[in-house]
């Protein structure tokens, strides 16, 4: 693969400043936790307070010491532990995903090309993978995996995103038409000599996502197959090519 363009969008991807927040509030509780354990078992501070029992204050005092000393330690070191989950959360979601075409570029030739988180200039949703080629392009997307979908229905999907949490998302079929007529509208609105074919996929390992007239269903190993086996469109040049990467890189 010759290219690779990845969305810049900076909203797309959590921050830096939105992963070092945790990360340093996790240092401070960890530091803090094991501070007041050497202040317990270290430097002795629970050794003078038998003696100083001899009034109600002193027995307040004892308790009061007694319990943070108790609970001090582990109630920071948990604190940390769930703002430094948080941290490492963040940091995976700053990593750029790997889609299907990205992850088996070394199989196709230099005259594909590949945009992740393609916006389209109509300001609509997102298109998570778009390959320009000998054949024109494809969309392609992923599927949920089969153990977070919650419910199937004939237009939308319910997806478990998180603990607790369900989104409902249109069926991968209906997305993956939807996105290659937009896809092919743009093209075809700054190309007017030649429509661009469009083809879509969805990948996934869902048993039950059924069959498609107009979308491929496809495993990831079998992605670089199917591109390569799509008809050449000879009017698509290498001068046409470079335009619409141009589009792209515009978009982007």
């Amino acid at each position: 693969m010759q290219v690779l363009i990845s969305s810049p969008r900076p909203h797309e991807r959590p921050s830096r400043l939105a992963v070092l927040r945790p990360a340093s509030g996790a240092a401070v509780l960890f530091t803090t936790s094991l501070w007041i354990l050497w202040l317990v078992f270290g430097a002795g501070l629970l050794d003078g307070i038998g003696a100083a029992r001899t009034t109600t204050y002193g027995v307040v005092a004892g308790v009061l010491t007694w319990a943070f000393a108790i609970s001090a330690p582990p109630a920071f070191g948990l604190l940390g532990y769930s703002w430094a989950s948080l941290a490492f959360a963040r940091m995976r979601a700053r990593r750029p995903r790997v889609t299907p075409a990205v992850r088996l570029r070394r199989a196709l030739g230099d005259d594909h090309v590949v945009a992740t988180n393609l916006r389209l200039p109509d300001g609509s949703r997102v298109v998570p993978e778009l390959v320009v080629g000998p054949f024109g392009a494809a969309v392609i997307a992923e599927v949920p995996p089969s153990e977070a979908v919650v419910s199937r229905g004939s237009r939308t999907w319910e997806v478990r995103v998180g603990a607790g949490h369900i989104r409902t998302i249109e069926h991968p079929f209906a997305r993956a038409t939807r996105d290659a007529e937009r896809v092919r509208a743009w093209l075809s609105a700054n190309d007017r000599d030649e429509q661009i074919p469009v083809y879509a996929a969805v990948v996934g390992r869902d048993s039950r996502l059924g069959d498609s007239d107009s979308v491929m269903v496809l495993s990831s190993d079998q992605v670089a197959g199917w591109l390569t086996s799509l008809p050449v469109h000879a009017p698509l040049d290498a001068g046409r090519r470079e335009r619409i990467v141009g589009m792209i890189r515009a978009a982007l």
